[in-house]
């Protein structure tokens, strides 16, 4: 899957969202101009200066229909500023705690962890629906860095893990190509066109309410009117859902061969979707507001129209993954269904400690064995998403081309971690000290004015823990440390807004110190104040940008700078490796080396912002030119690769975790 291409659809996706939006705005204010104009704009209401009336009429009532319009769009865009679990919240999603005792709700966490690792993001917030027998999920958020993700209780009492994990890389998905902030605006849109509707349904309603001897006239009144504007209401209804299923569908095929290129099997998630064709629930919700997130889900919570449903057909998504699937292959799945529910009394009921009884669903295998399936869809799916996977190393353009051996590799890196800095991840003050001494030089002059800096902000006693941690952390290998950032992300998010900001502040200072702080430390402390500022702020996080490469030129050269000086021996190898770069974003131009200045860290944090504002395209060039600096000698080394992750994640384009950089 081209991860940039990927991004491009996704801002051409928002291009028709506009446009059909605006046709849905046009079409409803037509209606009520037109339904006033009859009801108020005729000479038998106002003789003298007709004209002049009905176009006043008419301006204020234009006026008065696009502020109720885009006035709950925005309200509704407002009420979501929180991201993710704001979304997962509303759906009624509960929030998996980090120290869970459940076996079920342990592997869910477990699984999101893998994936997360493995795609090279922060681990998101984690929501059970715990009363949707469904199976589904979804991904919410603004970006990677304040994402929820929330699976019902049904993917957890029907699926293998195999198949939980391909469900929950289809939504990784989803977090990886930029889909999440398109889908929160859509929300936001579709309650404003649709706001009318929900006015007259509220009209119609009361309007026999109320004092009982008040004229049956103006009941009768209240009611039409309602009844009016539902009418015209209902216009935003259909544009809203052809909005929706518009914009939706088109992605669904290309998140399932997504998932199939994280995981590399797709007996996951076609087992996935073959036990949503089979169950009772399939995949529907009970939730009362489904309908305002159907766009965002891993399948159809209701029984839609074909004109809405925002899902292709489930029998059209198994088959892109396993074109030699039959729909009669069914029957011996719902055999099993039916025997795994027999004996257990109502399927829907909860057991005493309220989690239903799971049912051992077995996955079809293709007849020929499961590696010639695996093989056929595979090829399928890469083929559905019009991209080919490079036989050599992988392209860190295509970032999820290698995550078949990421997600194993990140199972490996997860459970070498010390235990008690995995433990620290689980708690908001823990977390904190955990990133404080993941930030702490080696050097003993440096280390000494740097823990006067965290007992200043924080205290002796944090400053006691965090030395307790130190130790740890000094037996960390270099593919370790960014993990465990991602791993503490969501309860560093849990302390309050104040300590956050103080966090980010101590981090900056003891980075800043000194022009001698390591390389990886400011890695470290960069990778975090990213993640932090972006989850403090979700709406604030930068959306796709508008520059062009030529205008980033001199960024571009610092970031180019440092990736050869820290990735060669001598000047002479860092010169030839900057050049290599350079000619790759820019061939034919001639430039001029620059020795890397002492304080480069702000002035690189400056160069990744200004470059984080580029067009999609524009960015793949430059990670194509950092790649080339990184090759350049032949040799790819730990620190290059975890450099150069930590710049890809400033520019919200996440790398896998190579197993190489073990």
């Amino acid at each position: 899957m081209d991860f940039f291409a990927r991004q491009a659809k996704v801002r051409s996706s928002t291009r028709i969202l506009v446009l059909l939006f605006a046709l849905a705005v046009v079409a409803v204010v037509a209606a009520m101009d037109l339904s006033v104009f009859v009801l108020f704009g005729h000479p038998w209401l106002r003789a003298n200066d007709l004209a002049a009336y009905q176009h006043r009429l008419m301006a204020w009532t234009t006026l008065a229909v696009l502020a109720l319009i885009f006035g709950c769009a925005f309200y509704r865009i407002r009420s979501l500023a929180e991201g993710g679990c704001a979304v997962a919240e509303e759906v009624g999603g509960i929030p998996v705690p980090p120290d869970v005792a459940s076996p079920q709700l342990m592997q869910l966490r477990n699984v999101v962890e893998e994936v997360a690792i493995a795609s090279g993001m922060p681990v998101p917030d984690i929501y059970l629906m715990p009363n949707e027998p469904g199976i589904n999920a979804f991904a919410a958020g603004y970006s990677a860095s304040d994402a929820a993700m929330c699976v019902t209780q049904g993917c957890l009492d029907h699926l293998t893990r195999d198949e939980l994990q391909g469900v929950i890389a289809h939504e990784f998905s989803h977090v990886l190509n930029g889909d999440m902030r398109l889908n929160i605006r859509l929300m936001g849109l579709l309650f404003g066109i649709m706001a009318i509707s929900v006015i007259g349904r509220q009209f119609a309603w009361t309007s026999g309410y109320g004092d009982p001897e008040s004229e049956a006239e103006k009941k009768v009144v209240g009611y039409l009117f309602g009844m009016g504007f539902i009418v015209i209401g209902s216009i935003g209804y259909f544009f809203g859902r052809i909005i929706q299923a518009a914009v939706a569908r088109s992605r669904e095929s290309l998140a399932d061969a997504s998932a199939v290129q994280f995981t590399r099997q797709t007996s996951g998630i076609a087992g996935a979707l073959k036990k949503i064709a089979v169950t009772p629930w399939g995949s529907l919700l009970r939730a009362g507001n489904r309908h305002e997130v159907a766009h965002m889900m891993f399948g159809d919570v209701d029984a839609f129209n074909s004109w809405f449903s925002t899902h292709p057909p489930l029998m059209q998504r198994i088959r892109l993954l396993e074109p030699w699937f039959r729909e009669q292959q069914l029957l011996e799945l719902e055999r099993a269904t039916v025997r795994g529910g027999a004996g257990q009394g109502n399927a829907h009921t909860a057991s005493e400690n309220g989690v239903r009884p799971k049912k051992d669903l077995p996955p079809l295998e293709w007849p020929g064995g499961a590696d010639t399936a695996t093989a056929m869809a595979a090829t399928a799916a890469v083929a559905t998403a019009g991209a080919t996977q490079a036989a050599s190393t992988p392209d860190v353009a295509t970032p999820d081309v290698a995550l078949h051996e990421s997600v194993q590799h990140a199972i490996a890196v997860r459970d070498s971690m010390p235990s008690s800095l995995m433990a620290a991840t689980r708690q908001a003050e823990t977390a904190l000290t955990l990133a404080l001494a993941l930030a702490i030089s080696e050097h003993e002059e440096l280390r000494s004015r740097q823990r006067r800096l965290i007992a200043d902000a924080f205290g002796d006693d944090v400053l006691a823990a965090t030395e307790k941690l130190v130790a740890d952390e000094s037996t960390l290998s270099a593919v370790q440390r960014m993990p465990l950032i991602a791993l503490a992300l969501p309860a560093l998010k849990q302390l309050p807004s104040g300590r956050l900001e103080t966090l980010r502040e101590t981090l900056d200072a003891i980075v800043g110190i000194d022009p001698q702080v390591e390389l990886d430390d400011y890695c470290l402390v960069r990778l975090l104040r990213v993640y932090l500022r972006e989850a403090a702020k979700p709406r604030g996080t930068p959306s796709a940008g508008q520059k062009k490469l030529p205008a980033c030129a001199k960024s571009l050269s610092l970031a180019c700078a440092v990736v050869a000086v820290y990735g060669s021996h001598d000047e002479a190898l860092a010169r030839r490796a900057w050049l290599v770069a350079m000619n790759q974003a820019f061939p034919g131009t001639a430039f001029q080396w620059q020795a890397l200045p002492l304080e480069w860290q702000p002035r690189l944090d400056q160069a990744l912002d200004d470059l984080d504002g580029l067009l999609p395209a524009a960015k793949e060039i430059v990670i194509q030119s950092l790649q080339g600096a990184i090759q350049a000698d032949g040799v790819v080394t730990p620190t290059e690769q975890e450099l150069l992750r930590v710049i890809c994640a400033s520019l919200h384009c996440p790398v896998p975790l190579q197993a190489s950089a073990a």
